[in-house]
């Protein structure tokens, strides 16, 4: 049996979103700028793909610029802003933001902003009290992700609102909503946010595409200058197979896909603890609100995390050892290290996230021989 875990590194794209990138690149080539009838029933689909991508957040009246993906949406909503900020500030980010997020404030610097690192909680939340005593009427810009790759934690945006409202009413504030988008229920129109930030390749879509959502009234800078595509925010050709592909894997997501990824990660937390006491679920608790239904972070110590993918690999199971992004480094992740986890317990910790396709049978085998390879591996601790 093949069981793939690691669906917040990247997805299966959905036979919809497949089937509209064939037919992209078969019927649908046509450049969307140009005025004759082809072009023009293309540029329909890429408005028609807008409007589904909108209408799942419940962002209609707003703004939706395609890009290549997360990084460059979350690079145009942090960098694209800043530029538009005529005199220097303060940038607040959650200390478990992704490397896309981070990177960008090294350019905050740059532009002369001072960048500051909002701690987390033991449970990989961002930390409300500090983020209290840190917000001052000079703060520009507060960058907060919607859930965390690695952990699942759904971070407090809507407190974070509110805090913002009395203590910076005039900051900014933008959602990498990458790990939340279509998985954990968002409503952009009231959320009283400027810019949230989306990727295809973790919804079932291609990669190559994702999208940012900006607010009506909130101003951009563009990085990518050119023949001023995307009402000028993106210059370049549109991606139209990218984008119809997209659109399709947003309306045909399944209604009932959160519940039934909460159900499994459920069965698999509970087959793990009792067949492995040692286990540590890290993050939320399972099935309180800061919890996504999709992810799921536990350490098994003694046994080293990549030892324990690698034997998962050979029994046909497929996971990782935390962000996908960043798995070719070394390093332990800082995200679990920012919670205060000791470097021995993060280095024994697999992330476990779920997708549209998995089953309750994959599961079972996974706990079976995850059980079956601990009892192996957990016989030769490292000194």
């Amino acid at each position: 049996m093949q069981v793939y875990l690691d669906n917040s590194a990247t997805t299966k794209p959905s036979p919809a979103a497949a089937n509209a990138l064939k037919d992209a690149a078969e019927m649908h080539w046509y450049n969307p700028s140009a005025l004759y009838k082809p072009a023009m029933d293309v540029e329909k689909r890429v408005s028609e793909a807008r409007e589904c991508c909108l209408r799942a957040v419940h962002a209609t009246s707003h703004r939706l610029v395609f890009t290549s993906g997360g990084t460059e949406a979350d690079n145009l909503a942090i960098t694209g802003y800043l530029r538009t900020v005529k005199k220097g500030g303060k940038v607040l980010y959650f200390q478990g933001e992704h490397p896309a997020v981070r990177a960008c404030m090294d350019e905050a610097r740059r532009l002369g902003f001072i960048a500051e690192e909002i701690p987390s909680t033991s449970q990989g939340m961002m930390d409300i009290a500090s983020l209290e005593r840190q917000l001052t009427a000079d703060t520009v810009l507060l960058c907060l992700m919607q859930v965390n790759n690695e952990t699942g934690a759904v971070q407090p945006v809507s407190e974070a609102v509110s805090l913002r409202n009395r203590l910076a009413p005039k900051a900014a504030i933008h959602v990498d909503g990458v790990q939340g988008y279509l998985r954990v229920p968002f409503d952009f129109n009231r959320s009283g946010i400027q810019s949230y930030a989306f990727s295809g390749h973790k919804i079932h879509a291609c990669k190559g595409i994702g999208g940012l959502i900006l607010h009506k009234s909130h101003r951009v800078s563009p990085l990518m200058l050119g023949g001023g595509q995307e009402n000028g925010l993106r210059s370049g050709t549109e991606n139209t197979p990218g984008i119809l592909c997209l659109g399709e894997a947003a309306r045909t997501y399944p209604a009932d896909a959160l519940p039934r990824m909460a159900a499994l990660k459920e069965q698999l937390w509970e087959g793990i603890r009792e067949r492995i006491p040692a286990a540590v679920q890290n993050g939320p608790t399972i099935g309180t609100s800061g919890a996504a239904p999709h992810i799921l972070s536990v350490s098994l110590p003694p046994v080293r995390s990549q030892t324990m993918l690698f034997a998962l690999e050979g029994d046909g199971i497929y996971v990782s050892a935390g962000s996908a992004c960043a798995s070719h480094s070394q390093r332990v992740s800082p995200v679990l290290t920012g919670m205060g986890m000791d470097r021995s317990m993060a280095d024994c910790t697999l992330r476990f996230s779920f997708g549209i396709y998995n089953t309750e049978e994959e599961i079972s085998y996974t706990v079976e021989r995850i059980a079956a390879q601990y009892a192996v591996l957990s016989k030769y601790i490292r000194k």
